[in-house]
């Protein structure tokens, strides 16, 4: 049984599973859907066609599915996309997704968004990742599994960042960061190896794997590429494998500071 309060404003046609709490001065629209076992603080607002999964957690006072900061937007059919298990707290600003990026907004399962966290227009988030204090992603982002972002760094429009990825808090990153790798300062460059993360999470054979093709892409001074196209062809390690296809599919390009030979 949901527990609705009577000062929330839910619009006729809004979906409300089971064991929804929706607190005081919350406003659900007619578009929106609410998972089993999620909970709305007072005073929170989802707009718009807003697709919440279950047992989500979201604090006062956050917007959720409000039309895109996209000036090219004249009111389509768009959507935003969230899974389950994620905290989601006080005052972020989720906004769905726009015509020119394929409408959707997606956000995964797992993840920790923190006070003040923006995600603008067609970002896709993976799962298990957390984005700190006044994180804010520009249109298009894209997140892989167990990123991380510091508190008070934005992220430029169509930035990739890749699994096990962290980037450092008060940064500003308008590159691609790869898989496994950690990016800090302003502009933000590479600074090696997100070790701290993988050591959570992979074998120590893999981390060496990785360890000896960061230093080859990126401290060898050799054409980027290149190098990456020969590793790739060369390594059987599935993370090593991911490290390179990204560096060869990156479009904003990857921030380090190359070396001369």
């Amino acid at each position: 049984m949901s527990k609705i309060s009577p000062l929330a404003i839910i619009e006729d046609g809004s979906v409300i599973g089971d064991n929804v709490e929706i607190g005081p001065y919350c406003f659900v629209s007619s578009q929106a859907t609410i998972g089993d076992g999620t909970t709305i603080a007072q005073g929170s607002c989802i707009y718009g066609k807003t697709t919440i999964g279950k047992n989500n957690r979201i604090f006062s006072h956050a917007v959720i599915g409000s039309i895109p900061q996209d000036l090219k937007f004249d009111g389509e059919d768009v959507e935003l996309i969230i899974g389950d298990n994620n905290t989601i707290r006080e005052f972020t600003l989720f906004n769905p997704g726009t015509k020119g990026g394929g409408g959707k907004t997606i956000i995964g399962s797992h993840n920790l968004f923190m006070g003040y966290v923006h995600l603008g227009h067609d970002v896709i988030i993976g799962n298990h990742c957390i984005l700190a204090n006044a994180a804010t992603l520009a249109g298009h982002v894209e997140m892989g599994d167990y990123a991380v972002i510091g508190g008070m760094t934005p992220v430029h429009q169509f930035v990739h960042i890749g699994d096990y990825a962290m980037v450092g808090g008060a940064s500003a990153l308008a590159q691609d960061v790869p898989p496994f790798c950690m990016a800090e300062g302003n502009r933000a460059s590479l600074r090696g190896l997100n070790l701290t993360g993988l050591r959570r999470k992979l074998k120590r054979e893999d981390i060496d794997e990785l360890k000896s093709a960061y230093r080859e892409l990126f401290e060898t001074g050799k054409p980027l590429k290149e190098n990456a196209a020969n590793i790739l062809e060369n390594t059987q390690n599935h993370y090593v494998h991911d490290l390179c296809d990204f560096v060869l599919k990156t479009k904003r390009g990857i921030p380090f500071e190359r070396k001369n030979i």
